[in-house]
């Protein structure tokens, strides 16, 4: 690679992470771009390479501080790190698993060796995003969406053979599912090519599905939506994914929910808010005007003199707790709405009450004027 990424960067963490934060993120990545897991990708067995080397730098204290100092150069010959090849990135990737030389081991367990089901892998999790209304939330519901996914073959029933034709063992690997490629002076388990990790081979393929077991159509499923679930939650149905190859269990769907835009309130986790304009009189006056809520209407009293921008408390007309009784509440900022069209009558009514209010009546006015003529005075 001529243009060096930063190693810090390669592995996506901090210049102050600690050892364990830095193995952390190698396995992370390691087990992601492993070349077994990325058969023929050249990309990928670049980037596996480039994490090795990133990781072996980090992981040492005496080259880490080289590298802080002197970047790549201190790797290169003359360099104030000293110089010197890096390691197999394979023995880089046992090492820091802490797995042996020989085949299976941490294979097995990342990349799906083994017999356990052989020609039985499991089916894809699936997610969906689903967007609800904040009266859907509030109250709780069910959903009945549609997906289209892979579903079991209903012409095999899953099993991706002919009626009457029947299994044997793959005569690549023998029936393990896996083939032991050489690498250097190890031995790595990898999936068989032939069988892809089943074992055995079908004599006589579904028509339907090709022998994978599986085929895509439109599937629905119900969910149930508990009341007061938060935006962003994850709900999972387990088995609900994609099916499983060849019979394999089938995987699981999530579904995450998404809270649609109200016209009157937005939510703040278990309370409401919302803006409501009263009438010029209400505010001087005082009065009674009507709320929304979730389920209707309730009486909020104006106290006389309220300004504009005021917020007003209505408890336990908020969205309900999670497997719980409580609820929160409605908070509602009213908003003073002046007058724009006046007729005669309307105006000299209030030239007369304004004339009669005084500066006594508008003590933030005073108080405004009097901080400008204090500024130039």
């Amino acid at each position: 690679m001529t243009d060096k990424r930063d190693y810090y960067e390669v592995l996506g963490v901090s210049r102050g992470s600690s050892e364990a934060e830095i193995k952390k993120a190698y396995r992370k990545q390691a087990v992601k771009f492993h070349p077994d897991k990325n058969p023929g990708d050249h990309e990928a067995e670049e980037r596996f390479k480039e994490l090795g080397e990133a990781y072996e730098v980090l992981m040492e204290a005496d080259k880490r501080a080289a590298y802080d100092r002197y970047g790549h150069a201190a790797f290169q010959q003359g360099g104030g790190g000293g110089g010197g090849g890096f390691h197999d990135p394979f023995d880089l990737f046992r090492e820091a698993f802490g797995s042996g030389g020989g085949s299976g081991g941490i294979f097995e367990h990342f990349f799906g060796g083994g017999n356990e089901e052989a020609g039985h892998q499991r089916g894809s999790d699936l997610r969906y995003d689903m967007q609800i209304t904040l009266e859907e939330i509030a109250a709780g519901c069910e959903k009945e969406i549609e997906i289209r996914k892979l579903s079991a073959c209903e012409t095999c029933e899953g099993s991706g053979a002919q009626e009457g034709s029947r299994a044997v063992n793959c005569s690549t690997c023998g029936g393990r599912g896996q083939v032991v490629a050489s690498r250097g002076f190890f031995q790595v388990a990898q999936t068989c090519p032939k069988c892809q990790g089943a074992g055995s081979i079908i004599e006589k393929p579904c028509r339907t599905c090709h022998g994978e077991g599986r085929t895509e159509r439109t599937s629905r499923v119900k969910l149930k939506i508990p009341a007061g679930i938060d935006e962003g939650a994850r709900l999972r149905s387990v088995g609900a994914g994609e099916a499983g190859l060849r019979s394999g269990r089938s995987g699981d769907l999530y579904v995450v929910i998404h809270l649609k835009d109200h016209a009157m309130f937005q939510r703040d986790g278990m309370d409401l808010h919302c803006e409501m304009p009263i009438p010029f009189s209400v505010a001087a006056l005082g009065g009674e005007v009507r709320v929304p809520t979730l389920k209707g209407a309730v009486a909020l009293k104006i106290p006389p003199g309220t300004q504009s921008a005021r917020l007003f408390r209505i408890k336990g007309q908020g969205m309900p707790a999670m497997q719980s009784t409580s609820r929160g509440d409605i908070l509602t900022r009213v908003q003073v709405e002046v007058p724009t069209h006046l007729n005669s009558e309307q105006r000299t009514a209030l030239e007369h009450f304004a004339q009669l209010c005084g500066e006594e009546n508008t003590p933030l006015h005073k108080s405004f004027t009097d901080r400008i003529r204090d500024l130039f005075t």
